[in-house]
């Protein structure tokens, strides 16, 4: 827990743009899957308004979104992902070691934000 708040607070004052993060799992969000997956942009992962998409598309119930997402994330598997196609064109996401806690903190977030709009309603611009 200490080397996750370490990194949050040198990813903060490395980027001025986490100021404007208004909850922690916002802060979550853009401290980790920014990395690869944009808001609206394909770069070199699919944009998490895609992913949303998909994911809403398959569980338009909260809780099922955020219980199916997360353990994914925990444990990413090409036979299980709802994107298939982009896993044969970015690759299979890594295993990235977060707790289950933080992963629904953060698939949480990702469900309720329109990622339309530079991170959706948890952001302060």
């Amino acid at each position: 827990m200490k080397t996750l708040a370490f990194l949050l607070l040198a990813l903060h004052v490395a980027s001025p743009s986490f100021v404007y993060a208004d909850n922690m799992s916002s802060l979550l969000y853009s401290g980790n899957c920014i990395t690869c997956h944009k808001d609206t942009k394909e770069e070199s992962a699919p944009s998490m308004q895609e992913v949303r998409k998909r994911y809403k598309d398959a569980f338009s119930n909260k809780e099922d979104f955020v219980s199916y997402m997360s353990k994914w994330v925990a444990n990413p598997d090409e036979k299980s992902s709802l994107m298939v196609d982009s896993i044969e064109k970015h690759g299979l996401m890594p295993e990235l070691g977060f707790d289950e806690d933080m992963l629904r903190d953060i698939t949480g977030y990702i469900y309720d934000t329109d990622f339309k709009t530079n991170g959706g309603r948890y952001w302060n611009k």
